[in-house]
C-alpha cells in the first residue's frame, strides 16, 4: 500500500457538556473547546502504525469543515501523518453538511491522491451518524471493512476482525478498500511537543468542495434541536403488590 487517506473531524470535546441554543436551531459551538473526534484519532493511529511497519509509504490527513478544522489536521500531522488536505466549508454551510457530502469529497480525494486505503472513525461523537465510511466505499465502489477491531496485511489484501453485536467477525478483503475504526482497534499516541512543532512545517493544502466538483447543497432542514428529557426521580415502594400497582398506574404493564 503506497498511500493511506485518513479522515479527521473537529468536534466538540467529549468532556464538554453540550448546550442547546436558545432558539433550538442547534448546539452552542462558540467559545466551546473542540478537539479531534476520538474515533478519528484511532484511525490516524492505525494509519501511522501501517507506515511504521513499512506497509504504507504516506499518510494523508483530510478534514472537511471551516477554517478551524486545520487544528485537527495539525494534530494528525503531529501524530505522524505526512501531509494534510483541508476542504474548507463556510461555517454557515457546515451546519447542514451531511455524511453524503463528506463521502463524495473523500471519494474524490482518494482518487485524486491515488490512495490505496481510506481509514475513517466509525462515527463522529457529535452526530453519531455512522454513515461516512460506508457511503465512501459505495461512491468509490470499493470493498469496505467497518467497525475494525484488528487489521492485518496479507499477500491477498487485508484480514479484518470486526466488532459485531454477537461478538467478533473476521473477513478478508482486497485493496483498495475503505475501513472504519472501532474503539478497541488501538490506543492513540499523544502528540509530543517536538512533533507538534514539526507538524507546523508539514504541507497542508487547502481546497474547496467546488474545486472537487462536489455539490454541498443541504438535503435536510433542521426543524428543532431539543435537550433530552430530564429523568424523573425514582420512588421506593413497600412491597411487590405496591410495585405492580405502580407499574399498572404508569401504563408499563
Amino acid at each position: 500500500m503506497a498511500r493511506v487517506l485518513v479522515g479527521v473531524k473537529r468536534v466538540i470535546d467529549y468532556a464538554v457538556k453540550v448546550r442547546v441554543k436558545p432558539d433550538k436551531s442547534g448546539v452552542v459551538t462558540q467559545g466551546v473547546k473542540h478537539s479531534m473526534n476520538p474515533f478519528d484519532e484511532i484511525a490516524v493511529e492505525e494509519a501511522v502504525k501501517l507506515k511504521e511497519k513499512k506497509l504504507a509509504e504516506e499518510v494523508i490527513a483530510v478534514s472537511v469543515g471551516p477554517a478551524q478544522s486545520q487544528e485537527v489536521i495539525r494534530t494528525a500531522l503531529a501524530m505522524g501523518a505526512d501531509r494534510g488536505v483541508h476542504v474548507e466549508i463556510p461555517a454557515a454551510e457546515y451546519e447542514l453538511l451531511q455524511p453524503i457530502h463528506v463521502s463524495k469529497i473523500l471519494a474524490k480525494l482518494a482518487l485524486d491522491e491515488k490512495a490505496d486505503l481510506v481509514i475513517l472513525g466509525k462515527q463522529a461523537i457529535d452526530d453519531d451518524a455512522n454513515q461516512t465510511a460506508q457511503m465512501t466505499a459505495a461512491v468509490l465502489d470499493w470493498p469496505q471493512g467497518t467497525f475494525c477491531n484488528k487489521i492485518e496485511k496479507t499477500d491477498a489484501g487485508l484480514t479484518i476482525t470486526r466488532e459485531i453485536d454477537g461478538g467478533l467477525e473476521t473477513i478478508k478483503t482486497k485493496t483498495p478498500a475503505v475501513l472504519s475504526a472501532d474503539l478497541r482497534l488501538n490506543t492513540p499516541r499523544y502528540a509530543t511537543l517536538p512533533n507538534i512543532m514539526k507538524a507546523k512545517k508539514k504541507p497542508l493544502k487547502k481546497v474547496t468542495a467546488k474545486d472537487l466538483g462536489v455539490d454541498t447543497s443541504p438535503r435536510i432542514e433542521v426543524i428543532s434541536v431539543e435537550d433530552p428529557p430530564v429523568r424523573q426521580a425514582g420512588a421506593t415502594v413497600a412491597d411487590v403488590d405496591a410495585l405492580v400497582a405502580k407499574l399498572k398506574e404508569g401504563g408499563h404493564i
